[in-house]
């Protein structure tokens, strides 16, 4: 015997939920202490000064201040906080 299905789509339909990964603040955005900068997989981004890093790689401001996202010469992405003056 055939074992044909109807054509139905009963088979499809799994798919995991997207992970919200990104920056959240961009640069000279003031921030305050704890506010979540960038949500990464990996360092694509590296932690400068006032910046902090998480288990999941995540990067987050340790004092209050602007972003400001520079380019090292080997092409490396850091971020950092300026302290407001």
């Amino acid at each position: 015997m055939a074992h044909k299905k109807g054509s139905g789509s009963s088979r499809n339909g799994r798919d995991s939920k997207g992970r919200r990964l990104g920056i959240k603040i961009y640069g000279n955005q003031y921030v305050k202490s704890g506010y979540i900068i960038v949500r990464q997989r990996g360092t694509k981004h590296f932690p400068g000064k006032n910046i902090g890093i998480g288990k999941d790689h995540t990067l987050y401001a340790i004092k209050d201040g602007f972003v400001c996202f520079k380019k090292t010469k080997n092409d490396r992405s850091v971020v950092s906080i300026l302290e407001k003056k």
